[in-house]
């Protein structure tokens, strides 16, 4: 097992020679709650702190900062989606933590939470969706748009070389004083770099291979946000996939990082919801 620490606070992982950052909090034997981010996170730690301090009195909790993200090294790995579950199965294994896992996807890594369920079933007991995307919802879109996207993070990230990055989705609730100095030094670091947009290059990609393997079995619980912050037909997409995965959705009125406005309802029903699927 290869485990760097960095500080009290702070431990790494090595993959393929590189850094990768784990958060790790709540007794070892209580289930287990993998928060996995969306794209373009700064750092996925702080980001679903609001949420995570709620729930670690009766969870483990584990956040992943995948390569690009966090306090992780900013390595241009492989992002077909394959290889991204697998270093971050590998991750895990390497930090001692063994499954199943109840996966907590936002937005994009939804994609990831789905395959990591098709490809090894019997490490994810169960899936609560924090607004995230499923594979429908890239399917409409054509090159063409990916394309405009990967321009437009690329003119932001020229903003963000020259400090002119006024605006970015960023949670403040629940974080020290420390910690909001140390995730905008992240951001100056982080925001739309190489790996975000290696990893934009490859959805379509990655959410054709997710939409053509076998539909997931398992107990799955979707909160979903208004739809206004993502792509057309986002809710309709998330309905859809609910009928076909036999989950449960609940719709809230907030923005899509659904975490930073409804923790104190999403903690409550994640209790409920694990207590009534898994026991």
């Amino acid at each position: 097992m290869i485990v760097i620490k960095r500080g009290d606070d702070m431990e790494y992982v090595e993959i393929d020679g590189h850094k990768l950052h784990l958060f790790r909090a709540g007794d070892e034997k209580n289930p287990k709650l993998v928060f996995m981010s969306g794209s373009g996170t700064i750092s996925p730690v702080y980001d679903f702190k609001i949420l995570y301090e709620k729930l670690v009195s009766d969870f483990r909790i584990i956040v992943i900062e995948k390569f690009g993200y966090g306090c992780s090294d900013l390595y241009e790995g492989p992002c077909d989606i394959d290889s991204v579950v697998a270093y971050q199965r590998e991750a895990l294994e390497k930090a001692g933590e063994k499954g199943p896992f109840i996966l907590l996807p936002h937005s994009m890594s939804g994609l990831e939470a789905i395959r990591w369920k098709q490809k090894y079933p019997d490490e994810v007991i169960a899936i609560i969706g924090l607004d995230m995307a499923v594979p429908a919802v890239y399917l409409e879109w054509s090159r063409k748009q990916v394309n405009q996207r990967l321009r437009f993070m690329k003119r932001m990230r020229i903003l963000n070389n020259y400090g002119m990055l006024f605006w970015y989705p960023l949670n403040e609730r629940g974080l020290s004083k420390n910690e909001i100095k140390h995730q905008r030094l992240l951001l100056r670091r982080n925001a739309m770099n190489s790996c975000y947009v290696n990893e934009a290059k490859a959805v379509l990609k990655n959410a054709k291979l997710v939409h053509t393997a076998e539909t997931i079995a398992c107990p799955i619980l979707m909160f979903v946000s208004d739809g206004k912050q993502v792509s057309a037909g986002w809710i309709e997409y998330e309905r859809e996939f609910a009928k076909q995965t036999n989950a449960r959705i609940i719709y809230l009125k907030c923005g899509h990082y659904i975490h930073y406005y409804e923790s104190e309802r999403i903690s409550r029903e994640i209790r409920a919801f694990v207590d009534q699927a898994i026991g």
